[in-house]
């Protein structure tokens, strides 16, 4: 995930690790590759609801956990709980702003998708991120979808985001934003954490980086999201 962060001075390290919003440096957003076999679910235009009341959501690459499509008529969700091993992160989602990611979030946390991951990226000072049951960083849910920007995105301390790895290609990653961001609006921002969530991700990156400097120091297992 090519981005432009924050701090200046560590420009050249926080845009490798954003690839950290996604998946390894080849394929950074945490999606499926881009070359994987694609089939579209009933729906109407690219992912607008706007423009026909659905949501397009289109298999892509093997899923890293079964998980079934959401439905194409957006579910609008405004609150929800993410429960980890290290605090709950309570999140006011905006459905009116991004329908079909709300959506297909709720889908994958009814689902049970997310219960028993592991967040597997960290960049202190930065974000959090989390959603790939596979924990490589570049597992999905076996389809993606398309971005819901207006191009005046930002990126404060709290913003609940998605990642990827290049335009429409959403999935299941998705990160917490650890301290305001200038990050250019290519990532969906589909809702933020409250202050007690927010400081929850801030004391899980004060622990730091993992031996092999991506993974928070100590474990964060998402119990359960509902």
């Amino acid at each position: 995930m090519r981005s432009r962060l924050l701090a200046l001075v560590a420009s050249t390290v926080l845009l490798s690790t954003l690839a950290a919003c996604g998946g390894s440096d080849d394929e950074p957003a945490g999606e499926p590759s881009a070359s994987a076999s694609a089939t579209t679910a009933p729906a109407a235009s690219a992912g607008d609801p706007a423009a026909s009341g659905e949501c397009v959501y289109t298999t892509a690459g093997e899923a890293s956990k079964d998980a079934e499509l959401p439905p194409t008529e957006p579910t609008s969700v405004d609150s929800l709980t993410i429960a980890t091993n290290r605090g709950d992160i309570k999140a006011t989602l905006t459905p009116d702003a991004a329908p079909c990611t709300v959506s297909s979030f709720a889908s994958l946390a009814e689902q049970g998708y997310f219960d028993g991951t592991s967040c597997h990226r960290l960049v202190v000072g930065f974000v959090l991120q989390c959603g790939d049951p596979s924990g490589s960083g570049s597992g999905g849910p076996g389809y993606s979808f398309a971005d819901e920007l207006n191009g005046t995105e930002t990126y404060p301390a709290g913003t609940l985001a998605m990642a990827n790895s290049g335009p429409d290609t959403n999935g299941s990653q998705f990160f917490i934003v650890l301290a305001d961001a200038d990050l250019p609006p290519d990532y969906t921002v589909f809702g933020s954490v409250d202050a007690a969530g927010l400081k929850v991700a801030q004391d899980i990156a004060a622990d730091g980086n993992a031996a092999d400097g991506v993974a928070p120091a100590k474990d964060v297992v998402i119990e359960s999201v509902s």
